[in-house]
């Protein structure tokens, strides 16, 4: 069965797709034609699949059927998926850990990356480059000693046990981010803000946030995602339903018997996890599209 992880990518690969088509339709040949269609099939195949998989009994999945759509389709995974209790306190987990992580990231990489493209001082490419360590650091060497800090400081198995550690990793990629975006802003555009009067905040929140909005989504989204998609942290800092997130409670989704795990329930559990990222993708499509181009042309 398909990640959660990979079926957002392939849903990521496959909008960006779509979207190329109408750019493309007057230039295509038809072997570009066949060969755009068999790439939008391969990436698309994974969420038929896996759909498909969510419709299907649990006792055809046990049973070795190989068939790709099901002989009798049931909502029946879907109803147990969304009844059970421990799975909406985890769907309630993901959104206020995520939600909460994406705030504080945005609001400090938003200032740390003004403050590094505006300001000049002594240090700065340090400090960039430390910044994109910690984000390539493996999140696996640090589950012991956060293990153990957290059961000292009382914040194992707690919110904020999460988002410490995620705003950690996702805080260097967004000042990455936005650092670029606020670097493409003409400085002059400020200047002329507070020739007519504004503070240094004001022209900051009204003048500069608003042209780096694309920044801003999309440093705002990939925190989100990372947020959404953690399973090494969610399943070693927390120990019950308190504060486990989605990807980890899947993983106690064993059903009564331990060897035929349910894999139609556990299908059908990964398409309502992957429903509010598709949301997401397709609401703000446009500002994703917005910040890939964003600084490609330069007049």
């Amino acid at each position: 069965m398909f990640s959660e992880q990979t079926l957002i990518i392939t849903i990521l690969i496959a909008v960006l797709l779509v979207s190329l088509i109408p750019v493309l339709t007057g230039r295509l040949t038809w072997k570009l034609w066949i060969g755009l269609i068999a790439i939008i099939v391969w990436c698309l195949f994974p969420i038929v699949w896996i759909m498909s998989l969510s419709f299907k009994s649990v006792a055809e999945t046990t049973t070795g059927s190989a068939k790709f759509l099901p002989n009798d389709w049931t909502t029946e995974n879907y109803s147990t998926v969304l009844k059970n209790g421990d799975f909406q306190h985890a769907l309630f987990n993901s959104f206020g850990i995520g939600l909460i992580s994406t705030v504080l990231s945005v609001m400090l990489a938003t200032l740390c990356a003004y403050a590094i493209a505006r300001l000049e001082f002594r240090g700065k490419r340090v400090v960039l480059s430390i910044a994109l360590a910690i984000a390539m650091f493996p999140v696996v060497s640090l589950v012991s000693p956060l293990f153990n800090l957290w059961r000292i400081l009382h914040l194992f198995n707690t919110w904020p046990g999460l988002i410490i550690p995620y705003m950690s990793f996702t805080l260097p990629l967004a000042i990455w981010t936005l650092s670029a975006f606020f670097r493409e802003i003409p400085w002059e555009m400020e200047q002329a803000a507070q020739v007519d009067g504004a503070t240094s905040w004001q022209a900051f929140r009204k003048v500069i946030v608003p042209l780096a909005a694309p920044g801003v989504f999309t440093a705002a989204i990939l925190t989100f995602f990372f947020a959404w998609n953690e399973f090494v942290l969610a399943i070693s800092l927390t120990s019950t339903t308190a504060a486990r997130t989605v990807p980890a409670q899947l993983s106690f989704f064993v059903g009564p018997d331990q060897f035929n795990p349910p894999s139609s329930t556990l299908a059908a559990a990964s398409v309502v996890v992957t429903v509010p990222i598709i949301i997401i993708v397709l609401l703000f499509q446009r500002k994703i599209v917005a910040s890939l181009t964003s600084g490609a042309v330069k007049g």
